[in-house]
């Protein structure tokens, strides 16, 4: 099974994965999130990494995702990965001179890679929301928030069960059995 979490910033997004994987057994976070320079970021990173069960296993993969989902779905009963936001903007940075299209190409054989990966465990996404602020000034954080949002759309289109968490609430926008719901 395929979830995507959807949300802004600080939304409730890390809590309600937290809830989808306790359940599972051998759980395996990929965190893409490398950079260790910044002092607020590695504190951000260790309190998530408090609040999760210590059986957790994490992997620190900022690119080769679907790589990295295919080899933990097939030893774990979970697959987190956290976030397609902060994967975008090292696969942006790795294609920086390549057209935005190369850009969606690329994230779009990704996210076909890690639906098939979701067949082995459940895979659960983790990725910003960020098509519903202000138009960005720069060209650049334009074509970024327009790849993101196909970005989002292409995960949407194979996950099974999309969620939108808005205030630490979630929003079933797309549940396995295909129904839409709201909560």
């Amino acid at each position: 099974m395929l979830t995507l979490i959807l949300g802004g910033a600080r939304s409730g997004k890390s809590r309600l994965v937290q809830w989808l994987a306790t359940p599972a057994g051998r759980v395996v976070h990929i965190a893409i999130v490398t950079c260790h320079q910044d002092s607020e970021l590695v504190a951000r990173i260790e309190r998530h990494r408090a609040s999760r069960p210590c059986s957790w296993q994490t992997i620190e993969e900022p690119l080769a995702l679907a790589s990295a989902v295919q080899r933990a779905s097939k030893e774990s009963d979970a697959v987190l990965v956290d976030s397609l936001t902060i994967w975008l903007s090292h696969l942006s940075w790795e294609h920086r001179e390549s057209p935005p299209q190369d850009l969606e190409t690329v994230a779009q054989g990704e996210m076909d890679r890690i639906a098939a990966a979701a067949r082995e465990c459940h895979v659960i996404l983790v990725s910003n929301e960020l098509g519903s602020g202000t138009v960005p000034e720069a060209a650049v954080t334009r074509s970024f928030r327009d790849v993101h949002g196909i970005l989002n759309q292409f995960a949407a289109e194979v996950a099974d069960e999309v969620i939108l968490t808005v205030a630490g609430l979630p929003f079933y926008l797309k549940t396995a059995s295909g129904h839409e719901e709201a909560r």
